[in-house]
């Protein structure tokens, strides 16, 4: 799910971004975060809920600031983000398919916002084709 987020903040606002699962983000992409760094968290209570949480406590301690896409209800993540989104809670099959979707709004309104053709995207081969 994070690497689909960030494929389409690439994609269609040109913004470099990254995904990593959470047992990664303590082994580089941590010494990038600042007040300056918003970091997108997805925190459904599926998986490695744990492991999330303390990943956002850490990003906290270092100022970055935090959007998070949460299980509905969740209350413990609400009091650490700055921006929340909630999805609703399913099934494990269709997590997946809930979480993707605020990132790919995310994605569309920041190159509204940025003024980029949605609709055409620069430099984005639609089929590839090989000789």
């Amino acid at each position: 799910m994070a690497l689909e987020g960030a494929l389409k903040l690439k994609e269609i606002s040109y913004i470099h971004a990254e995904g990593y699962p959470a047992a990664e983000m303590k082994h580089g992409p941590i010494a990038l975060i600042d007040e300056n760094m918003p970091v997108i968290v997805i925190a459904t209570k599926k998986g490695n809920y744990d492991k999330i949480v303390s990943n956002i406590q850490e990003i906290k301690s270092r100022k970055g600031k935090i959007i998070a896409i949460v299980t509905s209800g969740d209350s413990s993540v609400r009091e650490l983000a700055d921006h929340v989104i909630e999805i609703p809670d399913c099934s494990n099959y269709f997590t997946p398919l809930f979480a993707v979707i605020p990132l790919q709004l995310l994605s569309y309104h920041i190159a509204v916002i940025r003024g980029c053709h949605v609709d055409q995207p620069r430099n984005l081969a639609k089929s590839v084709t090989v000789e």
